[in-house]
């Protein structure tokens, strides 16, 4: 084989990570992304995760190696430390795309796909004698890519995916292990949203439904029961505050620091790197640093309220073992 085609062929198995905004784009936006201590276990996008204090845990996914290979390990990342450490792996059925919340010290994972069915089981993992419990399986039909939360002591779980677009909502009352069916989210149908809580007030954003990306926002009040339908995060209104938003996509990550959300990466077409930031207080975002990592879906987040970590994640067939957090008062030193 001559030398340049021996260039060409390495150049075509090379991954495709797009961005959605250039470096000059970036100089004068807030927020520097940072590298810590790469995740110990295989590379994998489709993971679920939750947070419990000062730790984040990182449960089962897809690593793309043959063509079932769903993962039941479980990790956890110490924030303090910056350690992974791997725990009891989920006793379930391997899955991927499930999804997981945390309430009183305590995770909660269930649905997903294992690569034939679409599941409902329902487990507790409890981090004091790092054991899982199965708990009530979930009353919905199974499904995969739903949207979760926990709020105010109980655990939802919604939409998602089962052959049809989902929209269907359900609480889970750990206290007497009772799942109860609630008002779907307004809106459209949705697979790959993503979710994110301040001050006990749930939101939801994204995601897809036949093919169009969902631009409606909504916030669940557990108080009330009621979902409220916020600005949508497009460019949908005739004011100029939502002129440059571009913060429609699915498989987004999100969390919270310091009473703003965040959301980075997902997808819309292609994998996604821009970051925007959400400030309840007057429902609009604004951009922040793009994530410095390779642009990616399906990535999994963890945050304790104060600091927010990105980890996996893949673009294409490519997984990731990297984990970022962000700072999001600084600037990237880079682009000074």
């Amino acid at each position: 084989m001559t030398h340049k085609r021996l260039f060409a062929l390495l150049i075509a198995l090379l991954p495709v990570f797009v961005s959605s905004c250039s470096d000059d784009d970036d100089d004068d936006l807030i927020g520097n992304w940072v590298r810590t201590s790469d995740f110990d276990g295989l590379a994998r996008g489709e993971a679920s995760c939750f947070s419990i204090g000062n730790k984040g845990y990182l449960v089962c996914g897809y690593d793309g190696s043959k063509s079932n290979a769903r993962l039941s390990d479980l990790w956890e990342y110490d924030m303090t430390t910056d350690a992974w450490t791997q725990k009891a792996s989920f006793p379930g059925i391997a899955r991927s795309n499930a999804t997981a919340f945390a309430i009183d010290g305590k995770g909660y994972f269930g649905t997903g796909y294992d690569g034939e069915n679409k599941l409902n089981d329902f487990w507790e993992y409890d981090p004091a004698t790092n054991t899982w419990t199965q708990k009530a399986d979930f009353p919905g039909v199974g499904r995969y890519s739903a949207v979760s939360f926990g709020v105010s002591g109980k655990g939802y779980i919604g939409a998602g995916y089962d052959g049809n677009y989902l929209k269907d909502f359900y609480s889970f009352d750990p206290a007497n292990n009772t799942w109860t069916q609630i008002i779907s989210i307004g809106g459209s149908k949705r697979m790959g949203a993503s979710s994110f809580v301040i001050d006990n007030i749930a939101y939801v954003c994204g995601g897809v439904n036949n093919g169009e990306y969902i631009s409606d926002f909504w916030k669940f009040d557990p108080s009330t029961g009621q979902w409220t339908q916020l600005r949508d995060i497009a460019n949908t209104s005739d004011e100029d505050y939502d002129d440059d938003y571009s913060i429609v996509r699915m498989n987004a990550s999100t969390f919270v620091i310091d009473g703003a959300a965040y959301l980075t990466c997902g997808e819309s077409g292609n994998v996604r790197n821009d970051t925007w930031k959400y400030n309840p207080s007057t429902d609009l975002w604004e951009e922040v640093h793009a994530f410095k990592g390779s642009a990616r879906t399906v990535a999994v987040s963890f945050s304790n309220g104060t600091r927010g970590f990105i980890a996996t994640g893949k673009s294409g067939t490519y997984r990731f073992d990297d984990i970022w957090e962000l700072h999001p008062y600084d600037y990237d030193p880079d682009d000074e």
